[in-house]
């Protein structure tokens, strides 16, 4: 008999809803996905087991994921090889002052979503501000720049110039894909 092994961790109660999703569906998918199995409580209490290591480390993130506001469809793409989960913890940069959280929120998100979104798109990552947490889910490489990015707007950079680095980086990728020096 294979050795099980089990993660436990704590979700925010109105995520739970989310992770299990209607009818169940969305855990029934996840477990179907990893082979591992999800015991959830509506108190957010959730053990994940699975027989596979490597595997049962990915259900974690997808749940992760989940937790930290990310659409469940997005939280699954953890499943491809090369995506990761990145957790900025706005704490390392607010401090304990919410008025400095809610401006570095505000900062993140941009006017109307607009500031998100563009990272989204310069990057190819997803991005979740939820909380004191900022999330990017997305190809390794690029998640490093959008995290670079967040990193930028969290220590005040103008928007301006944090899309221009952005831009300037998307061609470097589309440069090393077209040249063969960035093997994706």
């Amino acid at each position: 008999m294979e050795d099980e092994f089990a993660y436990e961790l704590k979700i925010p109660e109105e995520r739970v809803a989310v992770l299990i999703g209607k009818d169940g569906e969305t855990k029934k998918e996840i477990e179907e996905s990893t082979s591992c199995s999800l015991d959830i409580t509506k108190e957010g209490d959730v053990t994940i087991a699975g027989n596979d290591g490597v595997i049962l480390y990915t259900t974690r993130e997808i749940v992760k994921a989940i937790a930290r506001g990310f659409n469940p469809k997005t939280a699954l793409q953890l499943l491809k090889t090369d995506y990761t989960l990145e957790l900025i913890d706005m704490k390392d940069v607010a401090g304990k002052s919410q008025n400095a959280m809610q401006r570095l929120k505000g900062r993140v998100i941009g006017k109307g979503g607009k500031s998100r979104v563009e990272i989204e798109r310069l990057t190819d990552t997803h991005v979740s501000v939820y909380g004191k947490t900022i999330g990017i889910i997305g190809d390794t490489a690029h998640v490093a720049i959008a995290r670079e990015a967040v990193a930028m707007l969290l220590s005040g950079s103008m928007h301006k110039t944090v899309y221009q680095f952005l831009e300037k980086k998307k061609k470097e990728i589309m440069f090393g894909e077209v040249t063969g020096f960035n093997k994706e």
